[in-house]
């Protein structure tokens, strides 16, 4: 997995969470020495608790507001954490650069039309010629610009048209595991030298009673705002989904070097996979992905990235699995402090990987009293992401010396 052609750098990261928009701002809470306070909001969806939105000028990556009015903000989140990816690589406005890159989006379903949902939902109970309605209210209820908002490619395709990106184009859906693959596919092609330069990542709003609804039908939500993301035996206290946009520019070494880019960390290996999770299956793919991309023990000069989504029995499994592979590491539970982000989840954790391998600093801790304190700053870092449901993945990461 690792014995390949080309060495694969990141040197651009866009990154908005509930913690701030930009490298920098989260760079300064994560690299503090102290425990970042997290951001939250338990009233607007009581009784789940989300990680909000912060408050961003979308004008300052989407000039147009027309662009603007037409992208729901799962789309505007994108395309502006997608921006920042290209300002900071130095790509933004170099037409020839974005002409030729490729990109790879993770995305989920548009956003639903509450009112329509809802007025079904009552509209039924008083009739029993359900599908009857249903073809009523479809074609007199919902306006057709919804339909359009829902593409999950549209975000792919704003991307496009706002900064030029305009090389070709791949948008995966499949939650978790879409971000795993974006991000291994923009690899795979570099590493091949299928491409020199490369956009990957993906956006996820937690606030939507539509997402909210479809996490609680599994009874996956934690309900207590106050619960540690750790209970005390081990097992995780519940999912709260998080906001999150979050794009890497992925380049080949050499190309990055012709242009004098600033280089975050070298991406070695990064690796998905699906399957059963019956018995002792989940351990054992794990370990295989371990295995194939190099994740190993490093002690404390290597920093892991547990992308847990807080479902309780599967996250506690993924954290015995940490600890019997990395004794004596330290461990960020990246879903403490930024919530459950879906399709975003995995490129959110490598740009805090990214940020944690190019600082001279230890990375502070999530949990707190979990996580242990960091003497040393990282030189090799880790990042898993387990799917609430399905698909599981494996990257590693190392610091450019």
């Amino acid at each position: 997995m690792t014995d390949t052609r080309h060495q694969v750098v990141v040197t651009g990261i866009g990154l908005v969470t509930s913690l701030g928009v930009g490298r920098q701002a989260h760079r300064d809470q994560l690299m503090a020495r102290k425990t970042p306070v997290k951001v939250t909001d338990s009233d607007s969806f009581a009784p789940y608790t989300v990680y909000p939105l912060p408050e961003i000028d979308w004008s300052t990556q989407i000039p147009r507001r027309g662009d603007q009015r037409q992208m729901e903000n799962w789309q505007r989140l994108g395309v502006y954490a997608a921006g920042l990816a290209l300002d900071d690589a130095g790509l933004k406005g170099d037409l020839e650069a974005c002409a030729s890159m490729d990109m790879i989006v993770a995305a989920g379903g548009g956003e639903r039309d509450i009112d329509v949902d809802t007025l079904i939902v009552e509209e039924s109970r008083k009739r029993n010629d359900r599908e009857q309605l249903l073809l009523e209210k479809l074609t007199t209820e919902l306006r057709p610009t919804l339909f359009l908002a829902q593409l999950s490619n549209l975000l792919a395709g704003n991307i496009s048209i706002v900064h030029k990106v305009t090389g070709s184009s791949r948008t995966l859906m499949g939650e978790e595991g879409a971000g795993i693959s974006a991000v291994e596919t923009g690899h795979a092609r570099i590493a091949a030298g299928q491409s020199t330069h490369c956009l990957v990542g993906g956006a996820f709003i937690s606030e939507r009673f539509d997402m909210l609804m479809v996490m609680e039908a599994i009874q996956g939500l934690g309900k207590d705002p106050m619960a540690p993301f750790w209970s005390g035996d081990g097992t995780a206290s519940g999912m709260n989904l998080g906001t999150a946009g979050a794009f890497l520019v992925l380049e080949s070494l050499e190309h990055a070097q012709a242009r004098g880019a600033h280089i975050y960390a070298r991406l070695d290996a990064v690796l998905g996979d699906r399957g059963p999770r019956g018995d002792d299956r989940l351990e054992k793919r794990l370990t295989h992905l371990a295995d194939e991309t190099g994740a190993s023990a490093g002690g404390e000069d290597t920093v892991v990235f547990s992308g847990a989504s807080g479902y309780p029995e599967l996250s506690a499994r993924e954290r015995a699995f940490l600890h019997s592979r990395f004794p004596d590491t330290p461990l960020r539970t990246v879903g403490a402090l930024f919530g459950h982000s879906v399709e975003a989840h995995f490129p959110t954790a490598l740009a805090l990987a990214c940020l944690a391998l190019d600082d001279d600093t230890p990375v502070s801790p999530f949990a707190p009293g979990e996580d242990a304190v960091a003497s040393t700053a990282a030189n090799t870092a880790i990042v898993t992401t387990l799917g609430h449901v399905r698909g599981e993945g494996i990257a590693r990461l190392t610091r450019m010396s």
